[in-house]
């Protein structure tokens, strides 16, 4: 029988995500597009600054609205 870790997909770090993880950049942006701040995201300024290139980068190739 296997473990439950075994079947649910790892989440990554913030810090490991790219630009081609839209669904995971997704949860950083508001319904209308705006990039979620620190405050609310809880990230530290290191991976908010990472989030916030790979979120415009991923816009910048039309892979995120």
């Amino acid at each position: 029988m296997e473990s439950s870790e075994e079947t649910q997909p790892k989440q990554k770090l913030p810090s490991q995500l790219t630009y081609l993880d839209v669904e995971a950049l997704s949860q950083f942006v508001t319904g209308t597009g705006k990039i979620l701040p620190r405050r609310i995201t809880h990230l530290s300024a290191k991976d908010q600054r990472h989030i916030t290139r790979q979120i415009k980068r991923s816009r910048n190739l039309l892979l995120m609205q």
